[in-house]
C-alpha cells in the first residue's frame, strides 16, 4: 500500500519544538510504526561543561536540504517524514532537533529515522556553537574550534 503525502513537514524555528504536533503530523492509517529522534542539549561536551548552545543556519539552503532528505527517506523506505530544527539559543535539556518517521513496519521506521538525523548533520548548513565557562566553541563534525572574541 502506498504512503499518503510522504514528506509532511520540514521546518526551522526559534521557538520550542512542539514534539506532539510533529509526531501527529506523520500519523497515517497505513503506518503501524513511528520512530522518533529528539536531539537534546546536554550539559557537557568533549570534557567541558556546556552552559547553553546557539544554532545558526543559512535558512533557505537548510530548508531545501531538509526537504531533499525527507523526500529521499520517503522514497527509500516508503515513509512519512517530519523534521524540525531549532535555531538560536537553547539551554540544557531543551530539544534542538526532532524527527518523526512513520512507516508500515518498525524496521523501516528505525532505519529511516537514523538515516535522516545522520544525513541532516552531514548535509544541512546549520552550525552549532557551544558556550562553556572557559569560552565559546564552534562545532564542525567532531572538531571544536575556539572562538576569538
Amino acid at each position: 500500500m502506498a504512503i499518503s503525502a510522504p514528506v509532511v513537514l520540514c521546518h526551522l524555528t526559534r521557538e520550542p519544538i512542539n514534539e506532539v504536533a510533529v509526531r501527529e503530523a506523520v500519523a497515517a492509517p497505513e503506518c503501524g510504526a513511528v520512530a522518533i529522534f529528539a536531539g537534546v542539549v546536554r550539559n557537557h561536551s568533549r570534557g567541558r561543561e556546556v552552559r547553553y548552545l546557539e544554532y545558526e543556519a543559512y535558512e533557505p539552503m537548510a530548508l531545501k536540504q531538509m526537504q531533499r532528505i525527507a523526500e529521499e527517506a520517503a522514497q527509500r523506505w516508503g515513509a512519512r517524514v517530519a523534521m524540525v530544527h531549532r535555531l538560536g539559543r537553547m539551554d540544557v535539556g531543551e530539544t534542538s532537533v526532532f524527527i518523526a518517521v512513520a512507516t508500515p513496519h518498525r524496521e523501516q521506521a528505525f532505519e529511516a529515522c537514523r538515516w535522516c538525523i545522520d544525513t541532516l548533520k552531514e548535509r544541512v548548513p546549520i552550525w552549532k556553537k557551544e558556550i562553556c565557562p572557559d569560552g565559546t566553541y564552534w562545532i564542525e563534525g567532531d572538531e571544536a574550534v575556539r572562538s576569538v572574541e
